[in-house]
Parts: structure tokens; C-alpha cells; sequence
């Protein structure tokens, strides 16, 4: 799994700890996978490419670095949208497109329910955000989403993911990066994460 890149870091697994505990309540939950997308924000984007501009100081004019690539935030509807404003407080002129799946309960597939992207490209990168990498089957739909729109540097961030996910996603679209907080131990019989933390969109939202 070389394209897969499993945070190192005490914080982010610390923070994951708390995020598991099923007594974590949904404002602390939302405010965890906020953080942890914070974190995982600053391994995911350490290849973006740079140019070089003249920033005046209150001294004196010096040579500085800036990003010359425009980024683009989709979260996969609706546990993505957790994490877009940890990558926001970074990042703040990210755009945010939507993409919307819901998995089917029968089949375990995705379907597509909600697209806005324009008709060309506004972006030369894109990080998918989505907390569970389960099945792996709406983030490799999301792909090809974005490589139908023309995007050509794609990135998956996300918080857990399944071997079966992970397997999905680099089989589907070996080019594409992962970065996550943990890898778990396998998918249930249902399709969930195990050990987990629950459906990510209910105890964000407090729908469970």
C-alpha cells in the first residue's frame, strides 16, 4: 500500500481515540473531525507546488513562497462535510464543491443523488473528504466524477479506513493518494468499519 499514508501523529491519534468513544456527544464529535482534518490538512497538501513572489516587509523586500495551485475541497455528502472546515482554516481559499452518494443498503453501492460541478474544471487539485473509507465505492465513484470534470490531481483524505476500502479505492485508481488517521481491522456484514465509531454522518448530525 504505498500510496497510502497513515498519520504518525500523537495528536491526530489521540484525538481519534476520543472520536471512537461512543459517550462522545455530536458537538464534540463535529469539533474532533474538524481537528483531525486539520491535522491530516497539513500531510495531504505538503506536495503542493509553490512559485516564488516579493512580499514587502516593514523592513525590507524579501523573496517568499505561495501556492500556485488552486485547490478544490469535495466533500462526499453528507459526513464530508465535517471536515472542510479543518482544510478551510488553512486553507481559505479553497473552493468547496459538492458531491452527493448515499450507499445503498442492499447492494452496499453508491448512487449519485446531487452534482453541481461546473462544466470545466475550476481547480488543478481536488481532496475528497469523507470520515470512512468503507466499501470504497463512493469514493472511487467520486473519482471518476472528478476525472470526468477533467481534474488531474486527486487526493482522498479521510479519518478510518477498511482494508476492503483501501483495496477498492487502489485498485479503481492506483494514482490516487490516501491519507487517513487509522486503518481498521475489517468491514461487518453490513458494511461497517470495525472496531470503527458508529455511521460518522449520524453522530455528527445527531441523527443516530
Amino acid at each position: 500500500m504505498s500510496n497510502v499514508f497513515v498519520s504518525p501523529h500523537p495528536l491526530v491519534a489521540h484525538k481519534l481515540a476520543k472520536l471512537r468513544d461512543k459517550n462522545t456527544e455530536p458537538k464534540k464529535f463535529r469539533e474532533l473531525v474538524r481537528e483531525i482534518a486539520g491535522l491530516l490538512a497539513y500531510e495531504a497538501t505538503s506536495d503542493l507546488l509553490t512559485e516564488e513572489v516579493d512580499v514587502t516587509t516593514p523592513l525590507a523586500v524579501t523573496r517568499c513562497r505561495v501556492l500556485r495551485e488552486k485547490v478544490g475541497l469535495v466533500p462526499i455528502l453528507r459526513s464530508g462535510l465535517g471536515m472542510v472546515e479543518g482544510f478551510w482554516e488553512l486553507m481559505p481559499s479553497a473552493e468547496v464543491w459538492h458531491i452527493g452518494l448515499y450507499r445503498d443498503e442492499n447492494t452496499l453501492k453508491p448512487v449519485e443523488y446531487y452534482n453541481k460541478l461546473p462544466t470545466e474544471p475550476t481547480v488543478s487539485v481536488c481532496l475528497i473528504l469523507d470520515p470512512m473509507l468503507a466499501t470504497g465505492g463512493s469514493a472511487t465513484a467520486t473519482v471518476d466524477v472528478l476525472k470526468r470534470w477533467g481534474v488531474k490531481k486527486i487526493k482522498f483524505v479521510g479519518v478510518i479506513g477498511a482494508p476492503e476500502g483501501i483495496a477498492a479505492m487502489t485498485s479503481a485508481h492506483p494514482e490516487v493518494p490516501i491519507y487517513l488517521a487509522a486503518v481498521d481491522e475489517r468491514l461487518n456484514e453490513v458494511g461497517y468499519i470495525l472496531p470503527g465509531l458508529g455511521d460518522a454522518g449520524d453522530r455528527q448530525f445527531g441523527t443516530a
